[in-house]
């Protein structure tokens, strides 16, 4: 309870901050000026980066400028991917640039600014992943799409979330998951477009960018989800692995893809390699396996067996449009052994009533609810640890887990 109220009392201030931070989120989109900045992580967050933005004209030179706060000369590097984002819907005309940053120091803040011919984004900067074993978080959320002034709540709360983890000194929130479903329509550049600038409300008033880990969501079809977080050029693959510093693998899924055949295969070579090195094994995709409203995705069928074979820690799941955590379950039943999945979707779309009636939802192993909310995953040695923060600062439900891979602890 004190948790609860002291996190509410927190978000409830910092007016004049905010008033800042939304007159550079919403600057407007003219010429060249590098606006709609993204911080994109899919490879090895310790030593590469993504960042990624737009413009309204093409432009013809676009780099990176960086620097970490010890450097004696700033490096540059160019953007390796540039164009026009293929819309199908929408009256904007907006161009994406793409600079991949690789060689970089794990645990190490870098300076950065993104330039269009000649304009310049505000000072920016990001800290890369560690190398060495420590608490830290990751948010998790998804399903942004439909309520823009509640996409925008949660965005600033988000940021709040993040500053105040490095202020307090508590496991520092390093990345945030997404999970898909960020706009209604997935080929309306005009949807994107608020999305992107909806975005960069996460990030802090002295210029941090929280990293992004995306994942696609069913209104997310056609190209411009490749385009927005710099995936390969007509392809729907959109399902990799990435390592949280040294003992936590991080795993995104693709559920608009076939769940099948070489996802599946990847998947289960990817579980197989990753489980006996990491003391945390988590994955997120968009349909769920177990789902609080809708009926199961095809995970339950081609993913779930894989889950359970590897005994994977925790599942991410979204499209329900409300709050869940199941009890552990293993072979279609509860098991003090098996997998939680958590859902289902509030960063900004309109909530749905879960039916509390279904067998893995019920207390005191399961729950859950309804409202605008981002959840909170503290990885230690000893537990993770899983929150709900709605909107507002209300702790809604909070759960512990123990490592499996005791060779890890």
């Amino acid at each position: 309870m004190f948790r609860a109220v002291w996190i509410f009392i927190w978000f409830s201030v910092v007016p004049f901050v905010l008033v800042q931070l939304l007159a550079v989120a919403d600057a407007e989109i003219t010429g060249t000026n590098p606006v709609q900045w993204r911080l994109i992580w899919k490879t090895d967050p310790t030593t590469e980066a993504t960042l990624s933005w737009s413009t309204a004209e093409p432009g013809a030179t676009h780099r990176v400028h960086f620097a970490t706060d010890q450097a004696d000369k700033t490096e540059s590097v160019d953007c390796h991917r540039s164009g026009q984002y293929t819309a199908e819907a929408g009256s904007a005309v907006l161009y994406y640039h793409h600079a991949r940053l690789a060689g970089l120091k794990p645990a190490t803040k870098y300076n950065v600014t993104l330039e269009s011919d000649g304009q310049k984004s505000p000072p920016l900067y990001f800290t890369t992943a560690p190398a060495a074993d420590q608490p830290f978080s990751v948010l998790y959320g998804g399903d942004s799409r439909s309520d823009r002034k509640a996409r925008r709540q949660v965005n600033d709360m988000i940021r709040r979330m993040v500053a105040e983890s490095y202020a307090a000194e508590r496991p520092p929130i390093m990345a945030f998951a997404h999970g898909g479903d960020y706009v209604a329509d997935g080929r309306n550049i005009d949807q994107w477009s608020e999305w992107m600038t909806d975005h960069e409300l996460t990030t802090a008033a002295d210029g941090r960018l929280l990293p992004i880990i995306p994942a696609r969501g069913n209104h997310e079809p056609g190209e411009m989800f490749n385009e927005v977080f710099d995936f390969p050029a007509g392809g729907d693959g959109n399902y990799y692995a990435q390592s949280l510093g040294p003992r936590v693998r991080f795993v995104t899924l693709n559920s608009e893809a076939p769940s099948g055949g070489e996802q599946q295969a990847w998947l289960d070579a990817e579980l197989a390699s990753s489980r006996p090195t990491h003391r945390w094994l988590v994955v997120q995709y968009h349909r769920p396996a177990y789902p609080a409203v809708k009926m199961p995705g095809p995970a339950l069928l081609f993913w779930v067996p894989l889950f359970e074979k590897h005994n994977v820690d925790l599942v991410c799941e979204a499209d329900g449009h409300c709050i869940k955590r199941t009890v552990p379950i293993r072979n279609y039943k509860f098991d003090p052994t098996g997998i939680v999945y958590i859902g289902e979707g509030g960063l900004g779309v309109g909530q749905r009533t879960p039916r509390a009636d279904l067998w893995y939802l019920q207390p005191p192993h399961g729950k859950c609810g309804q409202g605008h909310h981002v959840q909170l995953l503290t990885f230690a040695k000893d537990q993770l640890t899983y929150r709900v923060i709605r909107l507002g600062g209300e702790v809604f439900d909070e759960h512990h887990l123990a490592p499996r891979n005791q060779t890890q602890q």
